[in-house]
C-alpha cells in the first residue's frame, strides 16, 4: 500500500508484507507499518533499522525504530522483528523499496545532443546537455543523465545508468545494469610511451577498448584506460569505489571489490572475488589469484596465489606482517639492549687487553 506525502508518493509496507516478500520470520505484530529505513541512532517511529550481532544490543535498546531486522541469535530483543540469517542483506533489499527513483524524464531532453546515427532503445532517458555520438547504441531502459558523454560507436546495454558528468569514450562496451558515477572516464588513453632517437617520450597509440560486463558499478572520479590493442576488461559483478585508477590491458575478474584510491598498473590480472582495500597499489604484469584479500595501503610487486591474505609494503602474508609489526614496535627496546650489549662488550675487551699486558 502507499500514502501521499506532499507531492510525492511514499511507500508504506507492513512488517508482514516485508516478511512474505523477502522470506523473513516475524516476531511481534505483523501489522506494524514501515515507511522507511534508517540507522539505529537515527530511526524514528515508522522506520525500520537492523542489528547484526550482540555488540548492537545497547544501541538497539535506545533506538526509536518501530521494528528491527535481526539474526536468530537476537530474537530476544524487545522489538517487533524480521528475523533472517543474513540481516544486512535483508535490510539492503528492503531499503531498495524506499529508494527515491531517478528524476529523469523518459525520452531525449531538447538540449541533449544525440547523433542521428545513434540507436536509442525503448524507455531510454537522456538528460539535458548529454552527448551521444554517431554509431552508438543505448539499450532499453538505460539512463544517460545530464552532461554525461557517450562517444562514437559505444555499446551500452539495458538498464544502465550514467550519472551526470560520466564519460564513456569511443568504441567502449558496457553490458546490462552497469552504473557509472559522476566524473569517471571510461576509455581514456593508456599511459604508454617509448623514447625516440632524440630522447623524447613518444606516445604509443592506444587503439583498444574498455569492456565492462553486466552488473558492474564504478564510483566517482575513476579512470579506466583503454587497452593498447585488445581490451581492458572489468568482468561481471565487480564493484569499484571512488578514485580508482585501472591502467591499460588490466583484467578484473568477476565479483571483485576495489576500495577507494586503488591503483592497478598495466596488464595486471585479478581473479574472481579479489578484494583490494583502500590505497592498494599493484605493479604491472602481476597476477592475483581468486579470493585473495589485500589490506589497505599495501604495495604488490609480485604475483599472489589464490586465497591469500596479504598486507604491507612490500605485501606479505598477513600473519608474517603482524609478527614483523610486533618487532617494529619493540625497536626502541632492541636499540637500548644493543647499546647495553655494546657497552658490556667494550668493557670485556678492555679487561682482556689489560690482562694480556
Amino acid at each position: 500500500m502507499s500514502v501521499k506525502k506532499g507531492s510525492r508518493s511514499q511507500a508504506v509496507f507492513t512488517l508482514g508484507e516485508l516478511a512474505r516478500r523477502f522470506g523473513a520470520t516475524i516476531k511481534g505484530d505483523p501489522e506494524v507499518p514501515i515507511a522507511g529505513v534508517e540507522s539505529l541512532a537515527g530511526a524514528r517511529t515508522g522506520q525500520l533499522s537492523f542489528v547484526t550481532g550482540p555488540r548492537h544490543r545497547g544501541e538497539a535498546s535506545a533506538s526509536e525504530a518501530s521494528a528491527l531486522v535481526a539474526p536468530p541469535s537476537l530474537e530476544d530483543l524487545s522489538f517487533p522483528l524480521l528475523v533472517h540469517s543474513n540481516p544486512y542483506l535483508l535490510f539492503a533489499r528492503i531499503a531498495g523499496l524506499f529508494q527515491e527513483p531517478l528524476r529523469l524524464n523518459e525520452g531525449i531532453h531538447p538540449t541533449a545532443h544525440v547523433s542521428e546515427e545513434a540507436e536509442i532503445g525503448p524507455g531510454v532517458r537522456i538528460g539535458p546537455l548529454a552527448h551521444v555520438g554517431p554509431g552508438s547504441r543505448i539499450g532499453a531502459g538505460s539512463s544517460i543523465c545530464g552532461t554525461a558523454y557517450v562517444g562514437s560507436d559505444v555499446r551500452i546495454g539495458s538498464q544502465c545508468l550514467l550519472h551526470p558528468g560520466a564519460t564513456v569514450l569511443d568504441r567502449c562496451v558496457m553490458g546490462d545494469r552497469v552504473i557509472i558515477h559522476s566524473g569517471t572516464v571510461i576509455g581514456s588513453d593508456g599511459f604508454g610511451y617509448t623514447l625516440d632517437e632524440a630522447g623524447s617520450h613518444f606516445k604509443i597509440p592506444q587503439t583498444g577498448i574498455v569492456q565492462i560486463d553486466d552488473d558492474v558499478e564504478i564510483g566517482s572520479n575513476c579512470g579506466i584506460d583503454r587497452a593498447t590493442f585488445d581490451r581492458t576488461w572489468i568482468q561481471k559483478g565487480t564493484k569499484i569505489d571512488n578514485l580508482v585508477q585501472i591502467a591499460h590491458n588490466v583484467v578484473i575478474g568477476e565479483h571483485c571489490i576495489l576500495v577507494g584510491q586503488v591503483g592497478i598498473s598495466g596488464s595486471t590480472r585479478l581473479g574472481r572475488y579479489v578484494i583490494l582495500a583502500g590505497q592498494v597499489g599493484l605493479a604491472d604484469h602481476v597476477e592475483i589469484g581468486d579470493g585473495t584479500r589485500i589490506g589497505a595501503k599495501s604495495g604488490v610487486a609480485h604475483s599472489i596465489k589464490a586465497g591469500q591474505d596479504m598486507i604491507g609494503i612490500p605485501a606479505m602474508p598477513q600473519k608474517q606482517w603482524f609478527k614483523n609489526l610486533v618487532h617494529f614496535q619493540r625497536l626502541p627496546q632492541y636499540r637500548d639492549e644493543v647499546r647495553e650489549l655494546r657497552r658490556r662488550v667494550q668493557e670485556l675487551e678492555a679487561r682482556l687487553n689489560r690482562e694480556d699486558r
